[in-house]
């Protein structure tokens, strides 16, 4: 087998030598480029163009959606970040003829690879990928697509994308990525940074009214919205790849509100969060969320800038994964 390793030198835990212990690991059984980013977007060209079969990211969650990106921007294009009419989401004909991923984690979050249930230490993920390459038993998993970018486990607008604004302003600033980073960036956006008094997003769903007032969602691919010290945050219960896109919702920003359901989601398996001011939706093919001024949006972690409409969509049987 060919394939392609991209190195995010940048990543949190990513060191010199985890790029040669994959090398030395998969002698034998992946012929191996490699290759590293220098710059944001980097790792989407250098997927685009991999020719071999396998494409192995080393890094964070950030670096792997751009890799995603690129292997699936060969397939049928994707819809446009304008919603409209519902249409058929873009997917391959067959499973076998999917995208094969493989992450050896190497940032801060790795949302991605222990939804996976990848092992967060390198050379333990490492040993896992290489055992299920010898064994030769790849999963295939669904994928978000949120307009014409896809994502692996999570898209959101409102406070939690302001929120990952927030994070990557104070990781350009020198500070590093970790659960307190992101627990002061909450904090300080829910003091002084995000409308708490206007809600501006509203949820649109085909034959369905629509849910207007809300102040954020989260659409999640199935799997975890986020992990806490290696605890999944669980919007809904039994979270998998294939069983469409949920949405977890505010309708108000109060400080009781976000404890409770962010308790909820932490400590309880068997249902989702309850309350006056939460929504979750579950099992959706599509689903368009619009605002009435330009918001904040973020798509697997990564800051995308303001927006005021875009359209989801579930790609089912998508990507094949190493794990």
């Amino acid at each position: 087998m060919r394939g392609l390793l991209i190195v995010n030198p940048q990543a949190t835990t990513t060191t010199g030598n985890s790029a040669d212990l994959a090398l030395r690991s998969l002698t034998g059984l992946v012929d191996l480029d490699v290759v590293h980013t220098r710059y944001r977007g980097h790792a989407r060209e250098l997927a685009a163009a991999a020719r071999g079969e396998l494409v192995i990211v080393l890094g964070g969650d950030g670096a792997v959606n751009e890799a995603v990106n690129g292997i699936m921007g060969q397939r049928p294009g994707p819809a446009s970040t304008a919603p409209g009419p519902a249409s058929t989401a873009p997917g391959p004909a067959s499973t076998a003829g999917a995208p094969l991923l493989a992450v050896i984690p190497g940032g801060g979050g790795n949302v991605f690879a222990q939804a996976l249930g990848l092992p967060v230490e390198t050379a333990a993920a490492i040993a896992r990928i290489k055992e299920v390459i010898e064994a030769g038993r790849y999963r295939t998993i669904g994928l978000g697509l949120a307009g014409d970018r896809y994502f692996t486990f999570s898209a959101g607008l409102g406070m939690d994308a302001e929120v990952v604004r927030e994070v990557e302003r104070l990781r350009a600033s020198g500070h590093r990525e970790s659960p307190a980073l992101f627990a002061w960036a909450i904090v300080r956006q829910y003091r002084s940074g995000t409308d708490r008094r206007t809600p501006a997003l509203i949820l649109e769903r085909d034959g369905q009214p629509s849910i207007p007032e809300l102040f954020m969602t989260a659409i999640t691919n199935s799997s975890p919205w986020t992990y806490v010290r290696g605890r999944a945050v669980l919007p809904v219960p039994n979270p998998d790849f294939s069983s469409g896109l949920d949405v977890f919702a505010l309708r108000k920003l109060g400080g009781t509100t976000i404890v409770s359901a962010l308790g909820q989601m932490l400590l309880i398996r068997g249902r989702s969060p309850r309350g006056r001011h939460v929504l979750t939706v579950t099992g959706l093919e599509s689903l368009t969320v619009r605002s009435v001024r330009p918001i904040a949006f973020q798509v697997d972690g990564d800051y995308l800038g303001e927006t005021e409409a875009v359209k989801f969509q579930f790609v089912p049987q998508a990507l094949r994964v190493v794990a």
